[in-house]
């Protein structure tokens, strides 16, 4: 599959009597975008507004991160299987609205959504305070179950996301990126003298709003596939989950994958990128023995030699990650392991709740435990009301000049294990 991104760079955003990119500029019309979220039946109201990098505004609690893009040559559209038809999509050419983004936020859904500050030290921990951001605030019906509420937000953004996309439907990029992993034999041979290198993609399926869809269907249900790596890249995964705000995958984070494009960027030169495996993350024992047994078989069936494994989220999903890791490794195969560590405030505990020598390459993201005085803004956007209570939060967190002292495990992206952000650590 051979995918065109057509990058149009957008430096910054404006309110406006119609949607439209001039200049540089992402004018947006409050009117047109209520009327696309407020189709849906399950929102009350929602509010338009806007956050630039720089400006003293604080946005709580977001949920999700959308890249506005529309496909313009290829099949499928973006967010196959939920916005569009589930048509295939990674081929062809998309145009990307880059440095612009659609935020959703409101009502706290569970405990675990998050914060982003658009200047000040917080925004050092979250790439999303370098965007142009049209943020939604959304207020649901009366009585609306956690599932149905979920749902709804994760929608309001896909939606926005591809209405303001559209725009760049017509417009000339202003620059231009190629993407291409051949089918499998002619993959190989290729380039037959270098390593032939695979990406493990562990998505967050535990279920309880710990979900993640692929082409539309909930990540619970599949068996680990293989998959071009461009079709990650042009919308296929999306994001539906409420763990942990510093390590969750946003959509935005899977449409730019930073290990896809590293690996990409090495394609040719010290390796043979030859494609992704997409694996779920699961609760029970027998579920995680059988993904990590798949997971293990595909990668040998690839023929690979190395691999490169992220996970999402923590805790449980420590053990499929090192599963994963263990049984790819048995089968001669060698591993590198991307991951976050909850090593307590002072990092002296234990960083991940499972283990194996067979882990000893291992890149971290940090040390969500690390706590951080985020202090006052000039704007809100969103709700203070749930501050003490987000993952990362405790009694007192809140203060009453508007500072929070938190855990960095609440700010949006900050050690995100695709390694979309600024913070790592070695060993000496």
């Amino acid at each position: 599959m051979r995918l065109e991104l057509g990058n149009i760079l957008i430096k910054d955003v404006q309110f406006g009597s119609a949607n439209k990119v001039e200049n540089g500029c992402l004018y947006v019309d409050v009117a047109s975008i209520k009327a696309v979220v407020l189709e849906d039946e399950r929102i009350k109201e929602v509010t338009v507004d806007l956050a630039r990098p720089g400006e003293s505004i604080r946005i709580t609690p977001v949920k999700d991160v959308v890249e506005p893009r529309v496909k313009v040559e290829g099949s499928g559209t973006i967010f196959p299987g939920v916005i569009g038809k589930v048509d295939t999509v990674g081929t062809g050419r998309t145009h990307v609205l880059k440095g612009a983004a659609v935020v959703t936020c409101g009502k706290i859904l569970g405990f675990q959504e998050g914060i982003v500050d658009m200047t000040g030290p917080g925004a050092e921990y979250t790439p999303f305070s370098k965007l142009n951001n049209v943020c939604l605030i959304i207020e649901p019906i009366e009585d609306l179950t956690p599932y149905d509420y979920e749902e709804a937000v994760r929608f309001a953004g896909l939606k926005v996301g591809t209405l303001l996309g559209e725009l760049g439907k017509n417009i000339t990029p202003d620059e231009l990126e190629v993407f291409e992993t051949k089918p499998l034999i002619e993959q190989i041979n290729q380039y037959p003298n270098l390593p032939k290198v695979g990406y493990v993609y562990m998505l967050q399926t535990q279920g309880l709003l710990h979900d993640t869809y692929v082409y539309g269907v909930d990540g619970k249900q599949i068996v680990p596939t293989i998959m071009y790596p461009t079709e990650m890249m042009d919308g296929a995964i999306i994001s539906g989950n409420c763990v942990s705000a510093c390590d969750k995958n946003t959509t935005y984070h899977h449409l730019n994958n930073p290990i896809i494009r590293s690996l990409y960027a090495q394609h040719g030169k010290e390796i043979n990128f030859v494609g992704a495996i997409i694996t779920n993350e699961n609760v029970f024992l027998a579920d995680k023995e059988r993904s990590s047994n798949f997971t293990s078989k595909l990668a040998t069936y690839l023929g690979l030699d190395g691999v490169v494994i992220s996970q999402e989220g923590f805790g449980n999903p420590d053990t499929d990650l090192i599963m994963n890791c263990k049984k790819i490794e048995q089968s001669g195969i060698k591993t590198v392991i991307v991951t976050d560590e909850y090593a307590g405030r002072d990092g002296m505990s234990q960083s991940l709740a499972d283990s194996d020598p067979a882990a000893d390459a291992v890149v971290t993201g940090g040390n969500a435990n690390e706590v951080i005085e985020l202090p006052p803004m000039d704007k809100l956007i969103g709700s203070y009301a749930y501050v003490d209570k987000i993952a990362g939060g405790f009694d007192g967190s809140l203060a009453n000049d508007g500072s929070i002292k938190v855990e960095i495990q609440a700010i949006t992206g900050a050690t995100n294990e695709l390694g979309f952000n600024k913070l790592t650590a070695k060993t000496y």
